[in-house]
């Protein structure tokens, strides 16, 4: 599989940043918009760039689990012995994290010469940040002599950047409220943008287990092979083990995936139905699924940290998402207090998510975020102010200037026993990630 060098490279010899840094600080300022969903732009330079995949590609769409879903399959493909490619975002810390291949994080070293091939094809064409590396990404993927290529899809589907690329099988995880401003108010209408990554006669597995009818509706019209939680697949267990039914295949006796939650059942079973529908092109065994299972590993999705106080990442950063963090949570067992640092965007419903957490939470810690779309600890106090309702008698808030000040006065207030919660935003996980975690009581050295 090769990725052939664009026509025309003098734009790259005028234009030659020598690092990954400079490459995408320059990403940041070509285009006016962060993001501007047209599929135009990024068709275009795909097509000068003759970007192509010849195994058998993956794309994951949906509002939530799509990292761990895309975590999933990477892992049981690897296990089964295959050489697999994945784009998924955004990363928590390094811009790195986007591409792995055979299981490891691409290099700075091998990103810098697709991102001067995409700058010499793209012409006068100003492609956005997503726009621009994606291509990167593909064109390294496209390179890289692979047995399966994995994309997630970012925003929407119809109209995100990852459908330029036709697919052999689509998974749609599940859908919920979530950026209104691009895909609507309401779970239909934005079930109708997730439809849009479907291709008219391959097989499209829907995770959620109550889909919008807009979703069955796409599928139908087009004409793609629709797999349905408790119609095509299902999946049933105990609290040691589970099994689960395809149309072709069947396994029994699963340990539950390594990632911990209430939901990571429905994005496994999606997931072995995707190997169900693609068994003729990606054959896998029983020892490769559970090995893959045992295996795979995604920081921020319900991270509980070793040592003490209990720490637990999540990225979740809409209210269905934070639902799903308090369920789990609820699930854990008793701790004498919970301290919860909280940074967030401020086009989220930011008033919803603090509310399904106020009653679990003694003590808040707000934080701003490096970011210009964030909202403010402020703000953030001011809206749990107003809608913190059934909160814990004497529940008291703090505000901070970053991630790392708030865990760290967080940890300060903490007794052993208690619960710290980093949750909101990639942005929020990603920056105590950044420089290694804090220690913690009773963790082992290494």
């Amino acid at each position: 599989m090769s990725a052939p060098d664009p026509a025309g490279p003098a734009s790259a010899s005028v234009f030659a940043p020598a690092t990954l840094d400079d490459w995408l600080a320059h990403c940041e300022r070509i285009h006016p918009r962060e993001i501007e969903l047209t599929l135009d732009r990024v068709r275009t330079v795909k097509d000068r760039l003759g970007i192509r995949f010849d195994a058998p590609l993956i794309t994951v769409a949906g509002t939530n689990g799509k990292g761990s879903t895309c975590a999933m399959l990477e892992s049981i493909a690897l296990a089964a012995g295959y050489r697999v490619g994945l784009y998924s975002k955004p990363h928590l810390v390094h811009f790195e994290e986007r591409c792995r291949i055979d299981g490891r994080m691409a290099q700075a070293a091998e990103l810098v010469p697709h991102f001067e091939a995409v700058e010499a094809a793209r012409g006068d064409v100003s492609l956005t940040y997503f726009e621009f590396t994606l291509l990167v990404i593909a064109r390294l993927l496209a390179a890289s002599d692979l047995d399966v290529v994995i994309l997630e899809v970012g925003l929407g589907g119809r109209l995100d950047a990852v459908n330029v690329f036709d697919s052999d099988c689509q998974i749609i995880t599940s859908i919920a409220i979530d950026h209104i401003e691009y895909l609507g108010t309401d779970r239909e209408a934005i079930g109708r943008e997730k439809a849009g990554v479907m291709r008219a006669g391959k097989p499209v597995i829907v995770g959620d287990p109550v889909p919008p009818d807009s979703v069955i509706e796409a599928a139908r019209a087009i004409g793609a092979d629709l797999w349905r939680p408790g119609v095509d697949f299902s999946y049933g267990g105990d609290r040691t083990q589970w099994s689960w039914v395809g149309r072709s295949q069947r396994w029994a006796s699963l340990a539950y995936p390594s990632l911990r939650g209430a939901n990571q059942l429905l994005n496994a079973s999606a997931v072995l139905a995707a190997f169900d529908a693609l068994r003729s092109m990606l054959p896998i065994n029983a020892q490769a699924v559970r090995q893959g299972f045992a295996k795979v590993q995604l920081p921020g999705r319900f991270q509980i940290v070793p040592g003490r106080p209990t720490l637990v990442l999540d990225v979740s950063h809409n209210p269905h998402a934070v639902a799903t963090l308090a369920q789990n949570l609820d699930q854990m067992g008793f701790f004498p207090r919970t301290h919860a640092v909280f940074g967030a965007m401020r086009d989220k419903d930011i008033a919803e998510m603090l509310a399904k957490m106020a009653p679990l939470v003694d003590h808040w810690h707000f934080t701003d975020l490096p970011a210009p779309r964030a909202a403010r600890a402020a703000e953030l106090n001011a809206i749990y102010r107003a809608v913190g309702q059934g909160a814990p008698a004497g529940a008291s808030t703090e505000e901070h200037a970053g991630p790392v000040a708030a865990l760290g006065a967080a940890l300060s207030a903490a007794d052993p026993a208690d619960r710290i919660v980093v949750f909101g935003s990639f942005y929020t996980v990603g920056a105590v990630l950044e420089n290694g975690l804090p220690p913690l009581a009773g963790q082992q050295p290494g």
